[in-house]
């Protein structure tokens, strides 16, 4: 018995190596481990929302702030004259005034980093002396504003929306419904994929991925409206539209940037994501219309 319970463990292992490795000459994704990075990193997100938000803030922190760096990193390899040190003190800025100060003072903290991130590269560039001709500095020091735009300041529209009367709700819905859409578009993708969504900037996405995602977000949203929310079925799934519309737009934005930058991943530090920023192109512009979003439903939970 136990021989031949050996045998069929062997078996179902070597079925789910074939399985994996079929998926990944497909995808080019590890999908198991893909998974088990999910798993771990979505734990950390729900008991910090759900128990203790300042924890959340201080993961928004470590997160974008990774996000940042491994972008500066990439452009960097490209050529581009950008400075991490005040990219980081700028994610922190953005971040912990979104959370803990009024949002005047979330403001202001974007408008300094920018001010940091150009002053610094001009005083950098001032004392290179290496002919770099003023075009080139330009460049760098508009790309280098657009960092903080992209990464940390549209992430701070988390915090800011989950520091509000019953936030951390409104933010757990909204990546529930990027992780649906994500799951559901790489699966029915991998099923039935055919016909190309954005072959010139994202060869792996269909249109058969994005119906499901579409699918199956709107189901994820009318189930958290009516049961988390607190607003009805319908305003959930508008609430599911809108957001999956922006993951796809976000996920294609950061394919686009990628391809400009001549990357598969920004790196390799998610086994089975790729990068963080990788896991962020979904969120990034959702955090935004989630923030608008609750304030435009909410009221209907009280109606």
């Amino acid at each position: 018995m136990r021989d031949e319970l050996e045998h069929r463990l062997d078996q179902a292992r070597d079925q789910f190596e074939a399985t994996n490795e079929r998926i990944k000459n497909r995808t080019g994704r590890d999908l198991f481990a893909a998974i088990g990075v999910g798993v771990i990193a979505g734990g950390g997100v729900l008991a910090s929302l759900l128990f203790v938000k300042w924890v959340f803030a201080i993961l928004a922190v470590g997160i974008a702030a990774l996000g940042v760096f491994e972008f500066a990193r990439a452009l960097q390899a490209r050529g581009r004259r950008i400075d991490i040190i005040p990219q980081l003190i700028g994610t922190v800025i953005i971040i912990t005034a979104a959370f803990w100060f009024p949002s005047a003072v979330h403001w202001t903290s974007l408008f300094m980093t920018l001010a940091l991130v150009i002053v610094w590269r001009v005083l950098i560039q001032m004392s290179a002396r290496d002919g770099r001709i003023y075009a080139s500095i330009f460049s760098d020091i508009i790309v280098g504003c657009f960092i903080p735009l992209y990464v940390p300041f549209l992430a701070s529209s988390a915090l800011v929306l989950a520091r509000q009367d019953d936030g951390e709700l409104w933010v757990l819905a909204f990546l529930l419904v990027v992780v649906a859409a994500d799951t559901a578009a790489y699966a029915s993708g991998l099923a039935f994929g055919r016909h190309k969504l954005a072959p010139r900037i994202s060869p792996g996405k269909t249109w058969e991925g994005f119906a499901g995602a579409v699918v199956v977000s709107a189901v994820a949203g009318a189930l958290t409206g009516e049961f988390m929310l607190g607003i009805p079925w319908w305003a959930g799934v508008l609430f599911a539209f809108v957001i999956v519309g922006s993951a796809t737009m976000g996920d294609l934005g950061e394919s686009m940037i990628k391809r400009d930058l001549g990357l598969k991943d920004m790196s390799s530090w998610l086994p089975g994501h790729g990068g963080v920023l990788d896991r962020l192109d979904s969120i990034l512009p959702s955090a935004v219309f989630a923030l608008a979003l609750f304030h435009l439903l909410s009221p209907l939970g009280a109606a």
